[in-house]
């Protein structure tokens, strides 16, 4: 009789999901592939987003401003605090329909996510409806 109990709790723990922690999804912080910045993921209502949580390696002739960002009204936003990721909700195993910020060039991109099997973070930007992409391994600090 106890070897049916504990079979029956071995198996219904199996079947309960897994608690949710920090590091099973992409919400958190992460360091881009470059080292040159942490982005904060979390979630912003519906969707997943994030913004440039720390600047690791200043960059004094740009005064860590927007500086290239294509309206003028908004060059004098600090880097830092910046929301460079934006609208992403999961669709079959990928966070897509979101958009990237690149403060380097001021452009938006078409970006997804994916969570890798080794923990990092796959961040891709597509131009030309998804023709051209360009991927970034991140991994979470």
């Amino acid at each position: 009789m106890k070897f049916h109990a504990l079979a029956l709790a071995a198996c219904l723990a199996a079947l309960s999901p897994a608690p949710a922690t920090a590091q099973s999804g992409v919400t958190g912080n992460w360091i881009t592939e470059d080292d040159r910045a942490i982005i904060a993921i979390a979630r912003c209502g519906s969707s997943i987003c994030g913004r440039i949580a720390r600047i690791l390696v200043p960059t004094p002739e740009a005064d860590q401003r927007d500086v290239n960002n294509p309206d003028p009204a908004l060059r004098g936003r600090m880097i830092e605090r910046l929301r460079v990721l934006s609208g992403f909700r999961l669709d079959r195993g990928q966070y897509r329909h979101g958009r990237i910020y690149d403060p380097e060039n001021g452009r938006s991109y078409d970006a997804r996510l994916r969570l890798n099997r080794d923990g990092t973070l796959r961040v891709t930007g597509c131009v030309l409806g998804g023709i051209i992409c360009q991927s970034q391994t991140w991994r979470r600090r």
